[in-house]
């Protein structure tokens, strides 16, 4: 049976798939739910649906049949049949997701590189915009396979010809006054603390590990909470 709102030459639709012999069948899928559903992590199959219909072929706009549906899946129920269809068959993409995807990924590894490195030469924030120059003067290339914590290290070495860079890691210690302390500290915090003492006066005194790319935010906000009234120093970068 064919859905007349089906638009053959303009629909451009993720679906998930499941075949068997000759027969597939389809449900239309908000990907990124379906994935989500796919993996346990999301609970209701309804969710990943854009519609809750059975297709065998969603771009034609083609219901499935019920009897097949029985006879595969043992149920006629759509959202029973759509769980399966999700969780054992395949999730096709379409390219613009896909490309969406791949955009997403290159953002994400962009940004890690630039929170967690600094010029080599100066050991400056290194801007984002020079990272992503840097990108196409290297031809890096995103891997659609691997996540992006997984290639962020083999970019960091494909960009160093182009791009003076390095890893850095920065010890900072801080003293915090009384007054600010408490506020200062929801900051701090979100950091990794190598040492910290509350002293007698309610001031906080401690040791904070930074990545160097974060530096500047990190004492834009406490200097915006202080007022600039707090002491600081960094006492090992590595």
């Amino acid at each position: 049976m064919v859905n007349p709102g089906f638009d053959r030459e303009k629909i451009h639709l993720n679906v998930a798939r499941y075949k068997k012999g000759d027969e597939k069948f389809e449900v239309v899928v908000e990907p990124e739910i379906a994935l989500k559903f796919k993996k346990g992590v999301e609970k209701d199959v309804k969710n990943a649906l854009v519609n809750e219909k059975v297709f065998s072929d969603a771009k034609k706009g083609e219901l499935a049949s019920e009897y097949l549906m029985q006879d595969v899946f043992g149920s006629t129920e759509v959202l029973t049949v759509a769980a399966k269809i999700i969780t054992q068959g395949e999730i096709q993409l379409t390219t613009e997701y896909r490309q969406k995807l791949a955009d997403d990924k290159k953002k994400r590894i962009i940004n890690t590189i630039h929170n967690t490195c600094a010029d080599s030469r100066t050991h400056a924030p290194i801007p984002v915009t020079r990272i992503e120059n840097a990108f196409e003067e290297a031809k890096i290339r995103i891997d659609d396979h691997k996540s992006a914590q997984e290639q962020v290290n083999d970019i960091i070495k494909n960009l160093r010809p182009v791009l003076p860079i390095s890893r850095e890691v920065k010890e900072i210690e801080i003293h915090i006054p009384v007054e600010h302390a408490t506020k200062c500290y929801s900051v701090v915090k979100s950091h990794r603390i190598i040492k910290e003492e509350w002293k007698t006066d309610g001031s906080w005194f401690g040791i904070v590990e930074i990545a160097a790319g974060v530096e500047a935010d990190f004492f834009d906000k406490l200097n915006s909470i202080s007022h600039g009234n707090i002491e600081a120093k960094v006492i090992k970068t590595k």
